[in-house]
């Protein structure tokens, strides 16, 4: 049953057309991503839903037992304290506590018609158990410490809290308020990775629907199980996360693609035909030219022309130099602001070619170390050194040192100003500024805008070491895309600060972890720092109660390892066969049969590709199984 429907959904603004006839629904429990470039329409939708929008043609309908949660209809009373006004969500469970005092108060009294007030009692004590009353201070209390709020917060007041910290109480008003559909736009905002995967498992657990608009990737491939993409001005639904939606649009789209240039080729061939036939002008001649014509027109009935392409960034980085071996080594660097001691004993060292993500909580200085790296703070103690010919290139997440007084055209000739006003121009529309937009004041530009103007610098400066802090915020998930394969081709040396778990895991050669007290090194990328990271976790409870349970230990631990064998030949099993199926049916594509039948050639493919998608899912099992074995065992 569906929670939502958005039927022949269209908005414009003035001659902008956003989106026309889009079609939609959501199920009951769906979890679904929304995904999009940066002005394809993903907030104005979730306006139309929330009604805060009305739209020019169709529909938004949703179910009689929907209650609507979202961002915008909760806000924070200014004279209470963190705790209060996270707690007053419950307000109904507050207000049956209070009737249960009373009552519980006039019962003790011995006051005449007790069974009325013990029927009232058993009532109200029902309801309250019923919907939540026994557990609800300890889910306020998760919630407040799983988004990043010490114990001492619960009694600051709001009006004291910072942006980000408002948001966050926002965002558990929301999560905790009493709703089955929940719109989610930008979640993972403010949030450190801590605080976001605690908000994976709570919406992993959540028993209703969700819409999402997230540039987070691997926050979409954790919790959602259908994607829709707005692009073109129409809606296409995926079944599957972000990265399933990658795969099966790429697929699709080559599909499409080919089968749209080989129509072309084949009503090409066929005009060949009809023009010689009629050229000999004889009646056999003739019938066999309209043949054609009427072959022609079926071919063109049931052609598909592929969607224009999304104009995306064009990165470029290219060192204009060959750093040293060694790049960057720093020891026992400290740094303290006032009484705030922010890190110490900071000891690495980073050798040429390597992409070296910075992690650690909100607070812990990472953009601290970037600056005095860069020279724009300076350390209590310890040193750092740069190595042999290196020109090192710093994007701040703040875009701090662009003048924005200046146009985009003039912020960057002015910081190259060998290039002619042609060169400036071509280089600005590779980063989406076209014609009069490069006359655009960085002013009135957003934050996306001045991101792409700080990269286009980075990308022009020729560096061969790049110390990047959040270099995707701002970015849409397709220009992330971008990015990432830029940096993976580019030769030179990275350190990066990301909260961003997916383009870490697509680039990262090392974490270096900050803490307090100094730093931890892990080899590989996200998912690899994470895991080692929950290893020693496990490993460290173990330990402690290894004297008890060492029997019941290894008990456990053999029986899993069977489990996980056996797990293991199953999978291996299943691929055998599912690589058969797909050279089957690769076989079968490839046959004339299917190459002059549409519909035929359709089905196939749809099968290959569904195959394939199984293919990968029973790969990702299998190395899951045994990477988990592997732990095991060890």
């Amino acid at each position: 049953m569906s929670v939502l429907s958005v039927q022949n959904l269209s908005l414009s603004f003035g001659e902008n057309e956003l989106f026309s006839k889009v079609s939609f629904e959501i199920g009951n429990n769906e979890k679904v991503g929304l995904v999009g470039v940066n002005g394809a329409g993903k907030t104005s939708l979730f306006k139309l839903i929330t009604g805060e929008y009305s739209p020019d043609e169709g529909g938004v309908f949703k179910s009689s037992d929907c209650v609507l949660g979202y961002m915008e209809q909760h806000t924070c009373s200014q004279n209470r304290s963190v705790w209060e006004e996270l707690v007053s969500v419950f307000s109904d469970l507050s207000q049956i506590e209070k009737e249960l005092e009373v009552i519980n108060k006039e019962l003790e009294k011995g006051t005449p018609l007790l069974d009325n007030l013990i029927k009232k009692q058993d009532f109200l004590t029902e309801k309250y158990n019923r919907e939540g009353g026994l557990t609800y201070k300890s889910r306020t209390r998760s919630a407040l410490i799983g988004l990043g709020f010490s114990e001492k917060d619960f009694n600051k007041e709001t009006s004291k809290l910072s942006g980000g910290q408002r948001s966050k109480l926002i965002l558990a008003k929301l999560l905790l308020s009493n709703c089955n559909f929940i719109l989610l736009d930008e979640p993972t905002n403010h949030l450190d990775v801590n605080a976001i995967e605690w908000l994976e498992g709570f919406l992993k657990d959540f028993k209703g629907a969700l819409l999402i608009v997230s540039h987070d990737r691997y926050f979409l491939d954790k919790i959602t199980d259908k994607t829709i993409q707005i692009e073109n001005k129409k809606a296409i639904s995926y079944k599957g996360n972000y990265s399933v939606f990658l795969e099966k649009k790429e697929r699709e789209q080559k599909a499409i693609e080919e089968k749209y240039n080989n129509d072309l080729k084949e009503i090409e061939r066929l005009e060949g035909i009809i023009a010689q036939q009629r050229q000999w002008n004889r009646e056999k001649n003739i019938k066999t030219a309209e043949s054609k014509e009427k072959v022609i027109e079926r071919i063109k009935a049931q052609m598909v022309v592929p969607d224009k392409q999304v104009q995306k960034i064009r990165f470029s980085f290219t060192p204009k130099a060959v750093s040293g071996e060694d790049v960057l080594s720093a020891d026992c660097l400290s740094k303290s602001f006032k009484d705030k001691q922010v890190f110490t004993n900071v000891s690495f060292e980073i050798k040429k070619g390597e992409r070296v993500f910075l992690l650690g909580e909100n607070g812990c200085g990472k953009t601290t170390l970037l600056k005095i790296l860069m020279g724009e703070l300076s350390q209590d103690s310890g040193s750092f050194k740069f190595g042999s010919n290196l020109f090192c290139g710093y994007f701040d997440q703040v875009q701090a040192k662009l003048d924005l007084e200046k146009t985009a055209l003039e912020e960057v000739w002015s910081a190259f100003p060998a290039m002619t006003e042609t060169q400036i121009r071509s280089s600005l529309a590779a980063f989406l500024f076209k014609g009069d937009e490069v006359y655009k004041k960085l002013s009135s530009c957003s934050g996306g805008e001045r991101a792409r103007v700080a990269l286009l610098k980075l990308m022009l400066g020729g560096y061969n070491l790049l110390l990047l802090d959040e270099p995707t915020n701002h970015l849409d998930s397709f220009s992330r895309g971008e990015l990432e394969k830029t940096l993976l081709n580019y030769s030179g040396t990275m350190l990066i600060v990301s909260h961003d778990r997916y383009f870490i895991n697509k680039l990262a050669t090392r974490i270096i972890e900050l803490t307090s007290d100094g730093v931890n090194a892990f080899s590989g990328n996200y998912d690899d720092y994470a895991e080692r990271r929950t290893v020693k976790a496990v490993q460290k409870a173990e330990r402690k109660d290894n004297s008890q349970n060492d029997y019941k230990l290894r008990k456990e631990r053999n029986s899993k390892i069977r489990k996980l064998k056996t797990a293991l030949e199953k999978v291996q099993s299943d691929i055998e066969l599912t690589e058969e199926k797909i050279e089957l049916t690769e076989s079968e594509i490839a046959s004339e049969k299917a190459l002059s039948d549409y519909e035929l050639l359709t089905e196939k493919t749809n099968e290959l590709s569904e195959l394939q998608v199984k293919l990968n899912s029973l790969y990702e099992e299998w190395e899951s199984l045994d990477n988990e074995l592997t732990l095991v065992d060890t």
